[in-house]
């Protein structure tokens, strides 16, 4: 199994110091990757409910800088030398496929081939809003999108005409350096985001706040189950997720749907989501300044990761 974290590139801390030291200590940590997470705006009244809180409230204040992702890991791409760089989730609809499969292609070369692309539909409908983008369509708008990824990344002379999008042939290069291509994880919990990493995904990577290790199994039997009925191997769809994580310094009730405790109860934990074939956890340290934050991310990093790799 392995693990990834989140980088502070939202609130007070955000910036280029915080987040090359932050991605250089994940790496020396022995991390396997770091994530960022996308937002273009926040609106000052946000309306829509939050679905990764309990509180169900975006934890972001608008007047707090909030980076542009992609952006970030070019940056990073440079300020590291092995680490994995994830996105989590690129809001498709947000950007025009053409641009964003442009910025992703260069970050995979200039990284030499450590981008993984999350992906997903978006939540927030102020944010659609104000980027004159069709909430309610975004499902057929992203589904589109991937459609024009596959003859993007694979074709000479791609063409596409499409409901949302169209375009004659044109030259598209270079190629991903990964092959066959940049690694695309489908994020979103329900059954229509299944439906997609069934038929566009090399993984599934959703975001549960509270949800066991059984129940994400289920789920994921049923995407390979349609990925097979769709033509694809089912074999080929791994199965990685985000968690939310706080690392105590003393004992604490174990609840199987949350993953809280000190670093032994947080082992015997992560063995129940091991069990069930999950290959990659982006963690999300729910500390909400970044010194604690970072704490908790080397206390996991030297009480939990080598326990866990002793035992593979």
């Amino acid at each position: 199994m392995k693990f990834g974290v989140f980088l502070p590139i939202s609130g007070r801390a955000a910036g280029p110091a915080t987040l090359m030291e932050a991605a250089r200590r994940a790496e020396a940590l022995e991390y396997d990757s770091v994530w960022t997470a996308d937002r273009i705006i926040i609106p000052w009244q946000i309306n829509t409910l939050y679905p990764y809180s309990e509180e169900q409230s975006f934890i972001v204040p608008p007047d707090r800088p909030f980076l542009e992702p992609l952006t970030c890991l070019a940056f990073l791409a440079g300020c590291t030398e092995k680490i994995s760089l994830g996105m989590s989730v690129l809001v498709l609809p947000y950007r025009h496929p053409l641009y964003w499969a442009k910025v992703s292609t260069t970050i995979d070369h200039l990284s030499k081939g450590r981008l993984i692309l999350g992906v997903g539909v978006g939540w927030m409908v102020e944010e659609f809003e104000a980027l004159g983008v069709p909430f309610e369509e975004r499902g057929k708008l992203s589904d589109e999108q991937l459609d024009i990824i596959n003859l993007l990344w694979k074709e000479e002379r791609p063409r596409f005409e499409g409901r949302y999008y169209r375009f004659g042939e044109i030259a598209f290069y270079p190629k991903p350096l990964q092959e066959p291509r940049i690694p695309i994880w489908v994020g979103g919990e329900g059954v229509y985001a299944q439906r997609r990493a069934a038929l566009y995904g090399d993984a599934w990577f959703p975001y549960f706040v509270r949800i066991t290790p059984r129940e994400l199994r289920r789920r994921f039997d049923n995407i390979r189950r349609w990925a097979g009925e769709a033509g694809r191997d089912p074999e080929m769809i791994r199965l990685a997720c985000c968690l939310p994580i706080e690392v105590s310094r003393e004992p604490i009730p174990q609840e199987e749907e949350r993953l809280r405790g000190t670093p032994d109860q947080l082992i015997k934990a992560l063995e129940g989501y091991r069990e069930i074939g999950v290959e990659h956890i982006a963690l999300q340290f729910m500390v909400p300044h970044w010194p604690e934050r970072m704490e908790q991310i080397e206390r996991f990093a030297q009480g939990v990761i080598p326990a866990l790799r002793d035992r593979q």
